[in-house]
């Protein structure tokens, strides 16, 4: 059944200045859209960036959970110790069982990289999932009850934020060990702020929105009108700056790794730790460093791309074009 909506009125319509909303939602019928986040995945699958970083995704996703069934040697084995020299490391291509070659230790770089992989997800994952909770929780209590909490919250928050990113997770894992559990922990610490500042911002915006004064009316109260109406209404900048926030995440990890704080030895198998035992053999093996460096640029490179291709579908500047 369609729906006529009424011409519109004023000087918007006439002009091509301003944006016409009656136009927009006659463009949404007529697409048979189905609600914001219908809208959204619709765009989402009209962007040519969407689908490339979704496909590098889903790519890095597949090989670190398949990584038992892909990786040709366990994560710790060595199966090469007996080509190595102290002037010679067999390249890729150079030996058909190891087709990547071979590390100092004689590790295979092929395994290697596939076991980083699973590495660089958890650790990912774990510290985006525990800084986006973090954030969300002193954000809610800043947007929803404001006055002196929001004013004590945003000072902590703002005394985090004077200390730059790296620095602050790099001081965390010091204390904490050298565990990939006190990476997690540095890198979501890290970016609490981040996500704390952000959604105090978008509930602030949507708290002077007309439904929240209408539900007032109402008299329903404000635990209510907050968690039913004004944070999944301000939720979507904190998903997209999530899967942002991946990126850097598994950069972060490579780096605090590369420091040394992220434990392990010489065949642990990360991205960030292949990187640091590569600085010793560039002159003699060079892809021992351009391999893992290519895999921690693809792998942000593709989460950057989704991030952006999501924040541009929910960005509702972008609703009439």
């Amino acid at each position: 059944m369609s729906i006529a909506l009424p011409p519109a009125q004023g000087p918007s319509a006439e002009s091509g200045g301003s944006i016409d909303t009656v136009a927009i939602a006659q463009a949404d019928l007529k697409n048979g859209s189905g609600g914001f986040w219908s809208d959204v995945f619709r765009r989402l699958r009209r962007n040519p960036t969407a689908w490339i970083g979704a496909v590098i995704v889903l790519l890095f996703l597949l090989v670190a959970a398949l990584a038992p069934l892909l990786a040709p040697y366990p994560e710790t084995a060595l199966p090469g110790a007996k080509y190595i020299t102290p002037t010679h490391i067999p390249g890729p291509g150079e030996l058909p069982e190891f087709p990547l070659g071979l590390d100092r230790f004689g590790g295979d770089v092929l395994s290697k990289l596939i076991w980083g992989a699973q590495a660089s997800l958890l650790i990912g994952v774990i510290s985006t999932a525990m800084g986006l909770v973090g954030g969300m929780i002193l954000g809610l209590l800043a947007g929803t009850f404001g006055g002196w909490v929001d004013t004590v919250i945003m000072r902590v928050v703002d005394i985090i934020l004077s200390v730059p990113n790296l620095l602050l997770a790099v001081s965390i894992a010091a204390i904490l060990g050298q565990t990939p559990f006190a990476v997690m922990i540095a890198i979501g610490a890290s970016q609490v702020p981040i996500f704390a500042r952000l959604l105090r911002a978008s509930m602030l915006q949507q708290r002077s929105s007309d439904y929240v004064l209408s539900a007032q009316t109402l008299g329903l109260g404000r635990g209510r009108i907050t968690m039913s109406h004004v944070l999944p209404n301000a939720i979507g900048p904190v998903i997209v700056q999530g899967t942002l926030t991946l990126a850097t995440a598994v950069i972060d990890a490579a780096a605090l790794s590369f420091l040394g704080l992220g434990g392990g030895g010489p065949a642990t198998a990360e991205w960030g730790r292949m990187l640091t035992y590569a600085q010793a053999e560039l002159a003699i093996a060079p892809w021992l460093a351009f391999l893992p460096g290519i895999c921690i640029a693809v792998t942000a490179l593709g989460f950057t791309l989704l991030g952006e291709a999501l924040r541009e579908a929910m960005d509702p500047r972008t609703r009439a074009r």
